[in-house]
This record gives structure tokens, sequence and C-alpha cells, in this order.
């Protein structure tokens, strides 16, 4: 069945929706019990510094990435719903321990003397561990939900998902820090800044719940029949289980998904060594008294960055589906473009605060919707439903490696000279266009797309 799209009834999409909302929800608070650790360092300055945080976050997101040749098979084998609650369980585990921690520390007489960095590495790890959960699971509950050539809008939707987990991360978070429950509420009346990772986990909890009664991972769990979705699983029978090996074969013999991984480590570098290092060199500007555009920036970061993940993922998805008939490359290597072009110009505008700042916004609309549009939806595709969770936990293993990468490097680059930042940036955006490139025609079923 080629076009899904016009085969549901008002009652499937309802209940779909009841599915994937929940599930979004999900993955947006994980979000903000990932990138909290970016609000916390600020908030705690000199105790956590430049290279401490690049240490404790790059370390992570490497666990993150090779968590998935376990995680992704298992999930395929367990399925999603099994998987995005022991993620959530574990991330809302790992946010109540570094929590508790933080308040231990900030309550000693000397904080400095506590081993904040060690200690976060470890607890930051295990976050990260469970945290790999919840792409591979979200993908694969959507992929027997979603239709090939619906799935660009998906891209949308799952873009949305991100921008409001960052949301969530940067500005609900800053504004915990900024609230009466945490301001002056802490020990000799400093910040009670425990509550930026306690806060995520109490919602974590919740969300736990909710999934618990309503998520399901096809729609015949759901009173209705399951679908010919045309993807790489087309004809085969959902209920037949592939071993691990089985599933890796088909992953990564795929000469697409490989490609699609190799663009993804370039993606991984681009989005947060935007995301990340943006707030912490608008916070340092600010303290040398450039103020200039650093001050609003940094203020609403996190809705920045959602309005950013809303019109990336939207946009990448639309131009996907309805201009290159749900081919995902021609659509990214746009977007990956624009970041080319926006990364070089930020070579000569590390002075100007409105003009840095448009130009990394526009870079996050670029590498939001190319992240949602390859990570999201051609996991689906070429992966099909029953390797889903297996291909998105290669490709977004990779995205984390560079995340890993960059933050291992920047940490330190940054603490040297900041004017490396954009030059170690741009080489990664040129190699991400050149792989786009060569899968131009990609597309399941076709020769070229295995």
């Amino acid at each position: 069945m080629d076009d899904a799209v016009t085969l549901h009834s008002t009652a499937f999409r309802r209940r779909r929706f009841l599915n994937w909302f929940p599930l979004g929800l999900a993955y947006a608070l994980l979000y903000m019990g990932r990138y909290n650790l970016t609000v916390s360092k600020n908030a705690l300055g000199d105790l956590m510094t430049k290279a401490d945080f690049g240490d404790i976050f790059g370390i992570g997101a490497v666990v993150y990435a090779f968590s998935f040749l376990i995680n992704g098979p298992l999930v395929d084998r367990i399925g999603g719903k099994r998987g995005m609650l022991v993620g959530v369980a574990g991330a809302a585990f790992a946010n109540l321990l570094m929590g508790f921690y933080l308040w231990y520390v900030l309550g000693l007489p000397d904080p400095a003397s506590a081993p904040l960095r060690t200690v976060y590495i470890v607890l930051y790890a295990v976050n990260m561990y469970f945290q790999s959960y919840g792409a591979v699971s979200i993908v694969k509950v959507n992929a027997n939900w979603f239709g090939l050539t619906e799935r660009g809008t998906f891209s949308g939707i799952f873009g949305i998902m991100i921008a409001s987990g960052i949301y969530l991360a940067f500005d609900v978070t800053g504004s915990i820090i900024a609230s009466p429950l945490v301001a002056g509420q802490g020990f000799n009346g400093g910040d009670a800044l425990w509550w930026v990772f306690l806060s995520p986990a109490v919602l974590l909890l919740f969300i736990f719940a909710v999934e618990w009664f309503l998520l399901r991972d096809r729609p015949a769990q759901a009173g209705f029949s399951d679908f010919e979705t045309g993807d790489a699983s087309a004809g085969e029978d959902l209920d037949e289980r592939l071993s691990p090996l089985q599933l890796y074969k088909r992953i990564l013999t795929h000469p697409v998904i490989l490609t699609i991984a190799a663009i993804e480590f370039c993606t991984g570098v681009l989005r947060n060594g935007v995301m990340h290092w943006f707030p912490i060199y608008a916070k340092e500007q600010i303290t040398a008294g450039v103020t200039a555009g650093f001050g609003f920036m940094l203020d609403h970061w996190g809705l920045l960055l959602m309005v950013a993940g809303i019109i990336g993922g939207n946009v990448a998805g639309l131009v996907s589906d309805k201009l290159f008939q749900s081919r995902r490359a021609p659509a990214a290597l746009f977007l990956y473009g624009a970041l080319v072009l926006c990364t070089a110009a930020m070579l000569a505008s590390l002075a100007n605060g409105w003009l840095l700042g448009a130009l990394v916004f526009f870079m996050s609309v670029a590498v939001i919707g190319t992240h949602g549009l390859l990570s999201g939806t051609a996991t689906m595709d070429f992966g099909g439903r029953k390797g889903a969770a297996t291909a998105v936990g290669v490709i977004d293993g990779f995205v984390y490696l560079g995340t890993g990468f960059q933050s291992l490097s920047l940490g330190y680059i940054t603490t040297r000279d900041w004017s490396f930042w954009p030059v170690f940036l741009l080489p990664f955006g040129v190699a991400g266009m050149l792989l786009l490139l060569r899968i131009w025609n990609a597309k399941p079923g076709r020769a070229g797309g295995h």
C-alpha cells in the first residue's frame, strides 16, 4: 500500500495521537534531563569549569553512542514501549542521584573540595546510558504507526519534540533556577541548584506512569489493524524475531545507512557545537561587559532553539515528502548548505552578539531539521519496522560520537581561544554536504536505496 495517508480513519488518527503525543513528551523530558547539565555549568560557575563540562558531557555522549550497540537490537526485540519505560525510569533515577549529590556538595564548608567532576562523569554516564533508550524506542514505535509517505511530516513532529525538549532544558530549567523554589533557598542563602536535576526527574516519573497506560507498540495492540508502511520491512512477518547478528548484518551492510551515519557524525559535531557552547560563550561575553545581543540570546536561548526546531523540522519534512517524493537527502543537503554558509560567517561575527545570535539561530534551524529528517525518519525508511531501533541506534550513535568528539575538543579549544570555535566546526559542514550528494536519490526499494 503505497499511500498510507488516505487509509486511516478518524478513530485511528485519534488513537495514534494518544500514542505519539505522550511519547513525544517523554522524549522532550528526556532532553530536559540531558541538557540540564549545560544550565548547571553556567549556574555553578568555577565549580564546573569549561574543561570539566566538556569532559562530563563528552564522556556521557560517548557512553550514549556505544550504548546503542546493545540497546538498538534489544529494543527491536522487546518493543518500543518497554524500551521507553526503561529509559525514562533510568534517566529519572540518574537525575535524582545528580540532584542529591549536588545538594550534598553545596552544603559542604568548601564545595570546591568535593570531586564534582569525577562523580558527575560517572552519574552523567549512567544517565546517558538510559537516555539512549529514548531515540531507538520512539522510532521503533512510530515506524509501525506512520507510513513511508507520512514520515516526512513525522520528521516535523520529531523536530518539535526535540525543540520542546531543548526549551525545557534551557529556558524552563533556567526559570526554575530563578524561581522562589531555588533562588536563595540553598545553604547559607545560596541557590538550591540541585533542582536543576530534581525537576526533570519528577516529571520523568510522571510521564512514566502515563506511558505505562497509553503507549502501544503497534496499531494491532490498540484495536486496529497493522498496515503496510512501504519501508524496508515491506512484506515481512512482523512477529518473526531477528537475532542481533541478523539485525546488525542488515544495517551494517546497507550503504545508505552507513553514509547517513557518517553524515550524522558531522551533525552531532555541529548541533551540539552550537547548542551548548553559544550560551557558555554568551555568558562569558556578558561577564566581560559585552552585552549587546548576548543578554537577550542567553535569556531566551531555549525558546529560540524551540522555534528553530519547529521551523527546521517541519520545513525539512514537508520539502522531503512534497518536493522530493519522500527522499530525505535533497532536503538535508540544502540545510547543510545553509549550515556551511552560517558557520563561515561566524568567523567574522564573534564580537557582535546580534549577528552571531542570528547566525546560530539559522544554524539551529538547519541542524535540527537535518537531525530529525535523518535520525528520526530515514532510520524508519531504511531500517524498516523490524530493524528501526537498530538503525536509529547506529545512526544516533554516530551523532553522539560526534557530540562527544566536539565536547571533549571544544572544552579545551575554547579555554584557550574562542576564535577557533567556528574554525573547528566548518570542515564538518563541508563533509556532510559531500556525503549527502552520494545518496541524493536514495529511497527504500530503489537502486541505491538497498
